[in-house]
């Protein structure tokens, strides 16, 4: 019976979709299309850019299409508008939405809407760093424990609307959540069953306009609309600042996690300390969803890692070779450098640079390179020229790549974290990784 529920909703809903891009919204609005919703897709990027995306929904009548410009008209007289994440936040397009009384949503928290009338438990992890990885754990255990599990996050050409059809009262929804794809809990005014908040650093500044409370602000929605039988788990690094912004606002029972309160004698297949404090909050998140401390242990035990975070590619000659591509922040580097070289040794040769977020680079990234790092390599991009030095930035990967694979000796570790945006240089931090990746196979 609930099947029918958003089928019913969608089908001749007037909906405009706000951004169609090359990565994950694609199957979302495949979904939205077979439900019979009329849609009008916007999008910044041109016909032939995003030709790849437009091939996989030819055969849907009911979308017209809007593209290399956003248009006022195509936000009036809807009846619901989904944003694209890293909208704007003072985007004329939404305000002309909201002035117009439309609803404004986005993909996660719509399915978390409907998934939660359908009797879905709904998992949500956020966080500056360790979301990704935090997300995979709880998956992975619960798979293990032969629960049914959906899992959505920043996935390459995932789409998390479809997955409605899967929702049911014996599933387990696990959302990886950043800043902007949390935004629409805001409008849905849900918050997930289960919250798990890693950590808290500085990022995104350029988007919202270098004010740490708007970012910090977008990121507590995963607990804001939790209610007391709720959980939230919060990581202990940034479990203080929470306590002291929030503390009259939470509602759920509240679970600080810190490296240590997972048994010393659990041994992870991911290094770092970093890891241990992911599952740490993973452990925690589970045993709120019920699992046995067995069923806990022999799902973080038997977890492997995921592609790009600080993933071992391949050893050659004694050189092993380390894709960490999703490092878009100097804490994220500098986790992986410690994670690498716990004794300090120096063997590290890093590969590092790329587009400017507006992040303070000096007074901890440096320290670190010193400490960990045998040598550094600068790919070209803005924010590269505040870190480089009198160092010659590589105009390409390739080039960077070589040049370490020609210095580095057995014992040596090459290490691509870039501690900035992947934009200029690429198309985003996916093709980075796979470009690091076919020059290692290459090898």
């Amino acid at each position: 019976m609930m099947d029918t529920d958003y089928k019913s909703y969608f089908k001749g809903r007037r909906i405009t979709v706000m951004g169609l891009g090359l990565l994950g919204g694609v199957g979302d609005i495949r979904f939205l299309a077979a439900c019979g919703a009329d849609l009008i897709v916007t999008d910044l990027k041109s016909k032939e850019e995003l030709a790849p995306s437009l091939a996989q929904l030819r055969e849907f009548s009911n979308i017209r299409y809007a593209l290399g410009e956003h248009k006022l008209e195509d936000f009036r007289d809807r009846d619901l508008v989904i944003k694209a994440p890293a909208t704007p936040i003072d985007s004329p397009y939404i305000a002309e939405a909201r002035k117009s009384g439309i609803p404004v949503t986005m993909w996660a928290a719509l399915f978390s809407r409907f998934a939660k009338k359908m009797g879905t438990t709904i998992v949500g992890v956020t966080g500056t760093r360790g979301k990704t990885t935090t997300t995979a754990m709880i998956a992975e255990a619960l798979k293990r424990s032969g629960k049914k599990v959906i899992v959505g996050g920043n996935v390459q050409g995932s789409s998390i609307l479809s997955q409605l059809t899967e929702a049911n009262a014996d599933a387990t929804a696990v959302l990886e959540l950043d800043s902007w794809k949390i935004q629409g809990f805001r409008d849905e005014q849900i918050s997930p069953h289960v919250s798990v908040f890693t950590t808290f650093y500085p990022d995104h500044l350029n988007y919202y306009g270098g004010s740490m409370d708007l970012y910090l602000e977008d990121k507590a929605l995963i607990f804001l609309f939790q209610g007391p039988e709720d959980t939230l788990v919060v990581g202990e690094q940034c479990a203080s600042l929470i306590e002291e912004r929030y503390s009259a606002r939470i509602r759920s029972k509240k679970v600080v996690a810190h490296a240590n309160d997972l048994p010393i004698d659990v041994v992870l297949r991911v290094p770092g300390e970093h890891n241990r404090l992911n599952a740490a909050c993973a452990m925690h998140a589970l045993e709120a969803l019920g699992l046995s401390q067995g069923e806990i242990r022999s799902g973080l035990e038997s977890f492997e890692g995921v592609p790009g975070r600080l993933q071992l590619v391949r050893e050659v000659r004694g050189i092993k070779l380390y894709n960490d591509t999703t490092a878009t922040t100097p804490e994220a580097t500098i986790a992986a450098l410690k994670a690498l070289d716990p004794e300090n040794k120096q063997n590290i040769l890093l590969i590092i640079g790329g587009a400017d977020k507006g992040l303070d680079m000096d007074k901890t990234m440096q320290p670190a390179i010193h400490m960990h790092c045998k040598k550094v390599y600068f790919l070209a991009g803005s924010g590269t020229e505040r870190v480089r030095g009198t160092d010659v930035p590589y105009e390409s990967l390739k080039a960077a790549f070589e040049a370490a694979m020609a210095e580095a000796t057995a014992g040596d570790s090459i290490l691509m974290s870039p501690a900035f945006a992947s934009f200029g240089m690429f198309k985003n931090e996916y093709e980075r990784g796979e470009q690091f990746n076919a020059l290692v196979e290459a090898l």
